[in-house]
């Protein structure tokens, strides 16, 4: 109980934190393939009513289900094309979701108008609501999956209430059979045990993919985010036409620091450098750490503008020497840095780190401390 318990406390604090990017990213992913999905299950949905037709189903029914899977289709296909475009949209997931939800309602209530057991009783239609939950699992978003959820309690039970509500008479079917509050209420808690389950799912995958792509040591994203994430960001600032820089980061004689005072000192370094950066820097500017004591950090600006920024950082660092333990003498910790800028140096990740190691040694050789961001200097 206290594991539970523990899982849904997390769960609520996750809720509370910025979106994760990498998470984004396999959102953004998974939205495109649940966009393929959709139109491919939409399209195979057509035949419903027309076997339904042929069966010697109710005309009125079959063309209820055409209306409702051809809507489906054609919006289907605008999400598919807004999926697959570069720019991510990221209220997306969110409206297309509720589109899956509401297309169901909508289908239900097509049919209760015509025959209300038919809309609060059929199996097959409200069978398409916990489907749509389960399906924002593949969004790696807990919020979406929440949202979905709700929507299909919600509107399941309007829908409910307000045929039931209007009835002067036991709702009856022969092909339907009766409409009990009792089993309104059963499917409505179905639905919410589909989305709780459903959310944990998510928030089981989330801290997965977190654990695997977040560096322990700091809590800095790792290399993962390098090969995830800037390729994704390279190409949108290409394609909005602007310039990228990327700076690689080493620590000055960081090896000292490890022989003499010991491999927790250095690990203490590392946060007190890692937090004194995280004060500094923007939500759009992602730090990175890559190995030991060596940094990624993306700037979106042009090479001066970065170079500039960088600058302040080291003076920054420098500024504010690390004391190892309590009575200690403090020590000044500094950095080198090269630097490379998308598109003039590279315009693939490899590159640029290539092209910002180069001028790393560069730096190194200079005598440290400093920043290098072009060849000539």
């Amino acid at each position: 109980m206290s594991t539970l318990r523990k899982t849904f406390v997390e769960l609520y604090h996750t809720l509370r934190e910025p979106p994760d990017e990498i998470l984004l990213e396999l959102g953004a992913d998974g939205e495109v393939l649940l966009a393929r999905l959709r139109l491919l299950i939409a399209s195979l949905l057509i035949l419903l009513p027309a076997v339904n037709y042929v069966t010697g189903g109710a005309p009125y029914e079959s063309l209820v289900g055409l209306t409702g899977v051809g809507l489906a289709v054609l919006l289907s296909q605008i999400w598919l094309t807004m999926a697959r475009r570069r720019r991510r949209y990221s209220w997306l997931p969110y409206v297309s979701a509720c589109f899956d939800v509401s297309v169901v309602s909508l289908v239900l209530l097509m049919l209760a108008f015509r025959e209300p057991a038919a809309g609060l009783n059929s199996v097959v239609v409200w069978g398409c609501y916990p489907l749509a939950v389960l399906a924002t699992a593949l969004r790696n978003d807990v919020r979406v999956t929440l949202l979905c959820g709700a929507l299909a309690v919600f509107e399941f039970l309007a829908i409910s209430a307000f045929f039931l509500g209007v009835a002067s008479a036991p709702v009856v079917s022969p092909d339907y059979g009766t409409v009990h509050v009792s089993n309104q209420v059963q499917r409505a808690l179905l639905l919410v045990a589909s989305t709780v389950i459903t959310s944990l799912i998510v928030f089981r995958m989330q801290r997965l993919v977190q654990l695997s792509g977040t560096d322990g040591l700091t809590g800095l994203p790792n290399r993962t985010f390098l090969n995830q994430r800037v390729p994704r960001i390279i190409a949108e600032t290409r394609a909005e036409g602007d310039t990228l820089s990327l700076a690689l980061i080493d620590l000055d004689y960081f090896k000292r620091i490890n022989d003499e005072l010991g491999h927790q000192a250095g690990d203490r370094a590392l946060r007190h450098v890692v937090e004194t950066l995280r004060l500094e820097l923007r939500r759009d500017e992602p730090l990175l750490r890559v190995g030991g004591e060596e940094f990624v950090l993306v700037l979106r600006q042009p090479v001066g503008a970065a170079w500039e920024r960088m600058e302040a950082l080291r003076r920054k660092v420098e500024s504010r020497p690390f004391t190892p333990e309590d009575g200690a003498e403090p020590r000044k910790l500094t950095f080198s840095a090269g630097m490379s800028s998308c598109p003039a140096d590279s315009v693939d990740v490899s590159g640029l780190m290539r092209a910002a190691d180069l001028r790393l040694r560069a730096a190194k050789h200079s005598g440290r401390n400093r920043v290098i961001a072009r060849d000539s200097e």
